[in-house]
């Protein structure tokens, strides 16, 4: 099965499209093959995490700094999400741009979010689930995030008052975080 890699507005965030074949029992998805992504510089992807959440949650916008920060290739398994990267490299010319696409379980679309951009994700559906692999480990000691609603960023979140934990409550403004985190 093939796979397109298609460059997003910041051309480093791809959009992952694989093939689905179906009949009236269902479908069958290779959603993940090593070599296609290793030919277009992805991977390698060695953790794969599961996350399920309710209509109007938040999550993000979460990274990992140095020397643990990590890429990620995510993937609605279940409903739908507003699916966000923001850039965070200092030298990058798209730095604080947002890329922001829908993902559903109904399409056959990855979000691949590199390394130096913050993740995060609004509910469009009753509940969701993601899947996504990580091209390293989580590390607590560099777990960071920036707050989902910084003026700064200005990212179109389909949501106004989201429900966020109370860590993704506290996070800093970008402006804080390049002060204390980078």
């Amino acid at each position: 099965m093939n796979f397109t890699f298609t460059p997003c507005r910041i051309p480093e965030v791809l959009l992952v499209e694989h093939e689905r074949v179906g009949d009236n029992r269902g479908f069958f998805a290779e959603t993940f093959r090593e070599a296609p992504f290793r030919e277009h510089g992805l991977g390698p992807f060695v953790q794969e995490n599961l996350s399920r959440s309710a209509s109007g949650v938040l999550r993000g916008l979460h990274f990992q700094k140095a020397p643990a920060a990590i890429a990620k290739l995510v993937r609605c398994t279940r409903g739908r999400i507003f699916d966000v990267a923001v850039d965070l490299r200092r030298s990058s010319p798209t730095f604080r741009e947002v890329v922001a696409v829908e993902l559903c379980e109904s399409d056959n679309h990855m979000l691949f979010v590199p390394v130096g951009f913050a993740h995060g994700f609004s509910v469009l559906s009753d509940v969701a689930e993601i899947s996504y692999k990580t091209t390293g480990y989580y590390s607590a000691e560099h777990d960071c995030g920036i707050r989902w609603n910084d003026p700064e960023l200005n990212v179109p979140w389909p949501v106004s008052e989201p429900s966020l934990s109370s860590r993704d409550r506290q996070l800093p403004l970008l402006r804080e975080a390049m002060a204390t985190i980078f």
